[in-house]
């Protein structure tokens, strides 16, 4: 991966990071990536104030930073000025709580049902909205009943094999929220992928990435989550396991996030990072001979893939597709859509849902007009508010792939 240049000398002001912004290209809301980021540091964020209260309609979805010219960090400059903006400011009790959904998903882990039911009552949703500015139309996810922790239980270790071990075909599951909380059987396909491909998972401590944290400005307690997870990965990474993770997001703040935006710059975490990979990276680049070896089963399907923006800045290429075509009978298109629009948390919010909405509203035109039977993303909030606003079924890439590989 391309380390960006978080000085702000290097920008021209070429304005194609604006040109490119997808929440500047439907609203004035927002000044613009160059003008919060880059030009209003040199002057001084506090003699600012128009780029100041600009600065937070920034979505944080990072294409500013992949088309610079100059490879200026635009986007991560534009969230650590977002957090300077926050830190004088009284925190809203919305953005505390959906910064933590970690915490959200443990505390409805014995009530799942119930809450579930709650959270899509038309009662709760209005409530939500006129309490705590939480759209009553955004997608909000289902509670699971059992985390995957549990459901995983025998593969949960607390360190790294034994040094006489040989760990050469031994991985770390970087499972996230998402799939803890959320989407526990995504995270059992997922390991039962790895599994068939030859591989010994196991899943080691961790806690949230801390990116909701960080979008919403709160670095203080992202730099936490992050340093927890440093120290719990970092001595797999050392044993030379690599750390797979099937949220782009998530797998991005462990390679990128910690050490460009959060500053944590040490030994451990340039180890973590280096041995972190997203789910079809692995294994495209790290299990190819054995894929080479699979007979993948028909799909009769066409289906549209929509590369989430965590993943485009991964600096990988698409792997996931270099998978799926592989599948006989499966006609994939590809998003001609940069940003889904929902940005995580950026898309709950009321007074941002609509232009979520109209980020995402040409990858909505394009997966209705073109017919497709299902719509792909490797993100878990892209695949809830394409769903929302689609009305297809949404999946994990690597759903397809244990279709075809017959996993149940």
């Amino acid at each position: 991966m391309i380390r960006p240049n978080l000085s702000t000398d290097q920008c021209l002001k070429c304005n194609i990071c604006t040109s490119a912004c997808p929440v500047a290209s439907v609203s004035d809301e927002f000044m613009g990536p160059k003008s919060v980021g880059p030009q209003a540091a040199r002057y001084g964020y506090t003699d600012r104030p128009p780029s100041i209260l600009s600065l937070t309609w920034c979505s944080g979805c990072g294409i500013c930073s992949l088309v610079c010219p100059h490879d200026v960090a635009v986007a991560e400059i534009n969230i650590q000025a977002k957090a300077e903006v926050v830190k004088p400011r009284k925190v809203k009790l919305r953005d505390q709580l959906i910064s933590r959904p970690e915490l959200l998903g443990r505390l409805a882990l014995p009530v799942a049902s119930l809450a579930n039911r709650s959270i899509n009552s038309r009662a709760t949703r209005w409530l939500l909205e006129k309490s705590l500015a939480i759209s009553s139309s955004a997608p909000l996810p289902a509670f699971a009943n059992q985390s995957l922790r549990t459901r995983m239980s025998s593969k949960c270790v607390d360190s790294p094999p034994d040094p006489e071990v040989d760990t050469d075909q031994i991985v770390a599951f970087f499972h996230g929220c998402s799939s803890n909380y959320y989407e526990p059987d995504l995270g059992i396909l997922a390991i039962s992928i790895l599994e068939q491909l030859g591989q010994n998972v196991i899943i080691p401590p961790q806690r949230c990435c801390g990116l909701p944290l960080q979008s919403n400005g709160l670095l203080k307690s992202a730099r936490r989550y992050a340093q927890t997870n440093i120290s719990s990965l970092a001595p797999f990474a050392n044993r030379g396991i690599p750390i797979v993770g099937i949220s782009t997001s998530c797998t991005l703040s462990l390679k990128h996030d910690y050490r460009d935006i959060l500053g944590l710059q040490d030994d451990r975490s340039n180890l973590v990072a280096s041995s972190t990979f997203d789910f079809f990276e692995f294994l495209t680049f790290q299990l190819a001979e054995e894929l080479n070896h699979l007979e993948f089963k028909p799909v009769p399907a066409e289906a549209l893939y929509h590369p989430p923006c965590q993943l485009r800045s991964h600096g990988i290429g698409f792997p996931a597709l270099r998978v799926l075509e592989r599948i006989p009978g499966l006609q994939i298109l590809l998003s001609e859509s940069e940003c889904c629009g929902i940005a995580g948390t950026y898309g709950i919010k009321q007074e941002k849902n609509l232009i979520a909405h109209d980020v995402g509203k040409s990858l909505f035109e394009q997966a209705q007009e073109s017919e497709v039977d299902f719509v792909l993303s490797d993100s878990e909030t892209c695949r809830w508010w394409i769903t929302k606003y689609t009305g297809l079924p949404v999946y994990h890439p690597l759903e397809i792939i244990a279709r075809a590989m017959e996993i149940e």
